[in-house]
């Protein structure tokens, strides 16, 4: 799940909105329970929904839960599964992280627990350059999931793909093979665009030497690559793709961490940074967030003051007022206001109490 998939879920709620969470498991013996906890909950579900509607309004919506439910492969779970359905719309996701097991029914999808998740991961976007398929993934540390939508997996099916090449006296047969390439690797780059638009993460590109100076040539996207590997990787598995492309990109974005926590401390001496949470929270709903700094394993709860635009700290973390975790809705603010957020190691931001805004103004 990628924020691309966030925005679809987010824009399609109506009572009575669905969402299962719980969590799964990778491996047997493990797994084999995952079915039968699958099944359980979908019948909770139903039951709930029951006491609220009749069976005839909920024909459609237990259809299309039925039929997700049927749909889902037990050998490629992770570690979480969410089940998102209403009457008109359904989807699944299977997570690298755990999320527990709940039943919730409301106006709108429950995504908010899972963008937090995500929000401090290292992710990243993969890209497998071929002829037979181009394959996109999204990358959790060396966890890859491959995006099935937005037209990938792509197969090049004109000349020089699937078709064979035209021909006949006079005809420059590896030109017009090359301009079939460049014209399917910008189709790629045209189908990466919103992925990467709504979500612009770090990019690591694999290929063969010949598809990759074409990509370098047409892509309108090389500013995002931090990882590229060259060879024929067609046939590996995820894991195996997973395992050769991570630690590339890990390695490249600790770089740019230490590189961006370098600037931040020019930007310091400037008077351009705030610190702590209280500070960070003003200036962010404000929106003047540029990039935020953010130790990866930091929370604390907080309350707002009666304006609503300060926040305080949380005396009773259980108090009705409290929000749980105001890093998070900082985290989110910040992104939603068009700024950026870099999570590093616990401990590199110990002279700003844990958290820092770089601001724009």
């Amino acid at each position: 799940m990628n924020r691309h998939d966030i925005l679809t879920v987010q824009q399609a709620g109506g009572y009575p909105s669905l969402t299962i969470t719980l969590p799964t498991h990778r491996t047997r013996p493990d797994n084999q329970q995952d079915p039968i906890r699958v099944k359980n909950l979908v019948t909770q579900a139903q039951e709930q929904l029951l006491q609220e509607f009749n069976k005839r309004e909920l024909a459609p919506l237990f259809e299309r839960l039925e039929k997700l439910a049927d749909a889902i492969d037990y050998e490629y779970t992770l570690d979480g599964l969410v089940l998102y359905v209403n009457k008109d719309f359904d989807a699944k996701f299977y997570l690298p992280f755990t999320v527990p097991e709940r039943i919730v029914i409301g106006e709108n999808f429950l995504t908010r627990d899972l963008v937090f998740a995500m929000n401090r991961m290292r992710r990243y976007w993969v890209l497998l350059l071929s002829e037979q398929p181009t394959r996109l993934f999204e990358g959790f540390h060396d966890t890859l999931v491959e995006v099935t939508e937005g037209g990938f997996p792509m197969i090049h099916e004109g000349p020089g793909g699937a078709q064979a090449l035209p021909g006949g006296y006079g005809k420059k047969v590896s030109a017009h093979r090359d301009e079939r390439h460049r014209q399917f690797f910008r189709s790629v780059d045209e189908a990466l665009k919103p992925f990467l638009a709504d979500d612009p993460l770090p990019l690591g590109v694999l290929g063969v030497d010949r598809y990759l100076a074409f990509w370098e040539e047409v892509s309108t996207h090389n500013r995002f690559v931090r990882a590229t590997l060259l060879g024929n990787y067609d046939h590996m598995t995820r894991h195996e793709l997973g395992e050769v492309i991570w630690p590339q990109v890990q390695q490249a974005q600790i770089e740019r961490e230490e590189r961006e926590l370098g600037e931040m401390a020019q930007m310091a001496n400037q008077q351009r940074v705030v610190s702590t949470l209280g500070e960070v929270w003003r200036s962010a709903n404000l929106g003047r967030g540029k990039t935020l700094f953010v130790e990866r394993d930091y929370h604390e709860p907080g309350r707002l003051d009666e304006t609503g635009l300060l926040l305080l700290p949380a005396d009773d973390p259980n108090a009705p007022d409290v929000i749980p975790d105001a890093v998070d809705e900082a985290i989110e603010m910040v992104l939603n206001k068009g700024g950026e957020v870099i999570c590093v190691d616990n401990g590199q931001l110990e002279a700003y109490q844990r958290i820092a805004l770089v601001l724009r103004y």
